[in-house]
């Protein structure tokens, strides 16, 4: 990881993470439409996973597979390199790792997550279950990092604007 952090705090890597989460995050509205209705990221527990699935016709799995499996792999390395590189660019030096873990963290969570939900909706294994563990891990996780994040951004800006008022 100690390569990894010089890296993801680069100014490049923080502002084309940051494009490409939102680019991605945009893909998905078409995607819930072609479903008509909540995609299963959104469902916190198995059994409401399970029932949403059985409400989607064969066309609906199959697009919702497609947005799994493409869209919502990309989308938490963008959040995940995103949020980590801001908290590591604003932590003090001997918190970069520790301030971007949650981060990481997260995108290992969500793409478990997302592994569940293409095992269940290309029909190869039902494990729907899980996602009542994973999706509140994954959520939780995304809360810490991003508060972590934009705490860290508005503590320099204010060590910055302190600065910047002793030097007039």
């Amino acid at each position: 990881m100690t390569s990894l952090v010089p890296w993801l705090t680069r100014t490049p890597v923080i502002i084309a993470s940051g494009l490409a989460m939102v680019i991605v995050g945009i893909s998905f509205s078409p995607v819930q439409k072609l479903i008509d209705g909540p995609l299963l990221d959104m469902i916190w527990s198995g059994p409401a996973a399970e029932a949403r699935l059985a409400e989607m016709t064969a066309v609906q799995r199959t697009a919702h597979f497609w947005g799994t499996v493409l869209n919502d792999t990309a989308y938490p390395i963008f959040y995940g390199a995103f949020l980590a590189g801001l908290s590591g660019r604003f932590a003090p030096q001997r918190w970069k790792g520790w301030v971007m873990l949650p981060a990481l963290l997260t995108v290992v969570a969500d793409l478990a997550e997302n592994t569940v939900q293409a095992l269940a909706l290309s029909g190869t294994a039902d494990l729907l279950g899980l996602k009542s563990l994973l999706t509140p891990v994954k959520f939780g996780l995304f809360t810490v990092a991003g508060l972590l994040a934009f705490g860290l951004v508005l503590f320099a800006l204010a060590r910055w604007g302190i600065r910047r008022g002793r030097g007039s």
